[in-house]
């Protein structure tokens, strides 16, 4: 038996999130069907994360056991011919039996796009959120950094979670313009229920003046969901690395 480790880009659009659920068709759901189909038997997968309905990646990955001989390019063009349009495996590879896509990865990045435009952008339609008012990026960006460091982030986590520590580390919270494209990078050791579409949420408020410019220290202090802003859309979020040692 060996373990392997894909790595996968998708669209989330179509997909319930990462999990298998009872009520919608997911990733994982979809890629099991995928490996049952080339190795003849339904594997467990795991992932390093359980992204949102509707939320997508450009690297996510994940690790299942299998007795297949085939591997490397040669598995991902297999599973590639099974998947649909809006999921492929890029890269396969073996790793250790103890190997953990989820518990061995040492941080994580999350890009946010909002195109700002004054008229919509099909080509942004499906992985980024339209805001056609005028944002402050460098308003949002010197906000951002009130993010950096080891805090908190209780009220950046979406009512109901389970979650018990909620302490995490972001290295990086960048946002950048690039004529209408705006774009909000977080990077971190770890990530909470919604917390990057809860933090964007919260810089947009700032953006549109429903809250101060300095509102993040105190909603840390304050230390309740309710303090913080809205949460953003879905769409707009992309599960963009994965770091491993």
């Amino acid at each position: 038996m060996t373990r392997l480790f894909l790595t996968l880009r998708y669209r989330g659009t179509n997909y319930h999130g990462w999990q298998v659920q009872p009520n919608g068709v997911t990733v994982q759901e979809t890629l099991q069907d995928a490996i049952e189909t080339v190795t003849g038997v339904r594997a467990g997968v795991i992932g390093c994360s359980r992204t949102d309905a509707g939320v997508h990646a450009e690297k996510f990955c994940c690790t299942f056991d299998t007795e297949c001989p085939l591997r490397g390019e040669r598995l991902a063009l297999a599973l590639n011919a099974n998947l649909p349009f809006d999921v492929a495996v890029s890269d396969v590879r073996e790793v250790a039996a103890d190997f953990h896509p989820r518990y061995d990865a040492r941080g994580k990045r999350y890009i946010y796009r909002i195109w700002n435009g004054r008229q919509r952008n099909p080509f942004y339609e499906e992985n980024a959120v339209h805001i056609a008012v005028p944002l402050d990026d460098a308003k949002m960006n010197a906000a951002a950094k009130d993010f950096l460091g080891k805090h908190d982030f209780a009220p950046f986590c979406a009512a109901g979670s389970s979650v018990e520590d909620t302490v995490r580390t972001v290295s990086r919270c960048d946002v950048e313009r690039d004529g209408d494209l705006v774009t909000v990078t977080v990077e971190a050791d770890g990530f909470l229920y919604n917390m990057v579409r809860i933090m964007v949420g919260t810089l947009l408020d700032i953006a549109g003046g429903r809250l101060a410019e300095d509102a993040i220290p105190a909603i840390f202090e304050q230390n309740v969901r309710e303090a913080a802003g809205t949460t953003a859309p879905a769409k707009g979020l992309t599960l963009q690395d994965v770091f491993y040692d």
